[in-house]
């Protein structure tokens, strides 16, 4: 019986440091999991000349590939020598994955026929796996903008919400036969409950690593009004706009599991001219140009200077500035807005960052990034 009881207690020891060791190793997993997604446009030697930055970042989305009689393409005949480029990011930082975003608000044109039929999404399905093959990289992303919707005068069919969702299965299914090498697929989401509308995301969410919101351009170029074009919550000014945390939850609604879910940010910001000067210019209408700006640009040259006066909404969390002489008004994120950010995403336990785009920055919101989500 002695006997008995010294055993059971030796496998309790060790099922208790067993058990200890498992949370142990489940904690660092969880540390290590929030994701940190760059989106890369073309080439820039920011990614030369500060490779460090390869050591902030978990995953590259390279953008964009074409889609051209229903098969993923080179969007660029310098892509191939841009991708092996990106891949030497890899000698920094081995754990680096990089994807091939296919589509965006440009050349979203023909998924609508390439996913039409059975056929179709056999073919779009094997040239999206033979371009990842091709450039020796680690996933495929798509960036339909949007199923069921015009998005830049594009064909749309109410059929692109069931064929979306076959195409994402379809190309998991031909992902998961290569072994043994895990790759990944991702999408980017439209921040709207009219995306979720489009699409089926209760389903197809199964077969995606995660999703990435474009929780930015709330007001963009087309909108004849200023606004916060990427600001966390509602402003007391206008409780009807969109926000990030709103968008986030539309996404949970509509069946997506939280750490599932990234939460995008700008690196860039949004002017108009001829504003209202009414609440500095702030949800006010114009009459003039209207653009944007890189924030390092931002940056460099209008915050605090040349006339223009740096605000802060303190209920959306975001920065904006005014000029009263060009009554102009500019959206952006800042550091201190990042900062709100990165404790909603740690607070709802959401899956990380994605940003649009990596050569926008001076810098200063990716150390951001990179110092607080840690």
């Amino acid at each position: 019986m002695k006997q008995i009881s010294v055993l059971f207690f030796l496998v309790i020891l060790f099922l208790s440091c067993t058990k200890s060791n498992k949370e142990e190793k489940l904690e660092v997993q969880v540390d290590n999991a929030y994701r940190v997604i760059a989106y890369v446009h073309g080439w820039n030697d920011i990614l030369v000349t500060h490779k460090e930055k390869a050591n902030q970042i978990t995953h590259i989305n390279y953008a964009f590939a074409n889609i051209k009689d229903g098969k993923v393409t080179e969007g660029n005949s310098s892509d191939s020598e841009i991708l092996k480029k990106i891949n030497q990011l890899k000698l920094v930082n081995p754990d680096l994955k990089i994807l091939i975003s296919v589509g965006g608000w440009s050349w979203s044109k023909n998924f609508s026929d390439a996913v039409l039929t059975e056929q179709s999404r056999e073919v779009f399905a094997n040239s999206a796996i033979a371009f990842m093959q091709k450039h020796d990289i680690d996933g495929i992303d798509l960036d339909w903008e949007y199923p069921g919707q015009i998005g830049d005068n594009n064909t749309f069919r109410p059929e692109d919400k069931e064929n979306f969702t076959s195409i994402l299965k379809l190309i998991r299914e031909k992902l998961e036969a290569i072994k043994p090498k895990t790759y990944l697929l991702t999408i980017a989401t439209g921040a709207n409950q009219a995306y979720l509308e489009h699409t089926d995301m209760a389903e197809a969410h199964q077969y995606l690593d995660f999703i990435n919101i474009m929780t930015y351009d709330y007001y963009t170029g087309g909108s004849n009004s200023t606004g916060h074009h990427s600001n966390l919550y509602a402003s007391e000014l206008n409780k009807d706009a969109m926000n990030s945390a709103k968008a986030v939850e539309q996404h949970i609604n509509a069946g997506i599991p939280i750490e599932k879910i990234v939460l995008g940010v700008p690196f860039y910001g949004r002017w108009w001219k001829g504003v209202n000067a009414e609440n500095n210019g702030l949800y006010q209408d114009s009459s003039g140009a209207r653009g944007s700006y890189n924030f390092k640009d931002v940056e460099e040259n209008y915050i605090d200077k040349n006339g223009f006066v740096a605000l802060w909404d303190d209920e959306a969390k975001v920065p904006y500035l005014w000029n009263t002489a060009e009554t102009q008004f500019v959206t952006y994120e800042n550091s201190k807005s990042l900062k709100f950010k990165i404790d909603y995403i740690k607070e709802k336990k959401i899956g990380g960052v994605m940003f649009w785009q990596l050569n926008q920055d001076s810098g200063t919101l990716l150390n951001t990034i990179s110092d607080n989500l840690k």
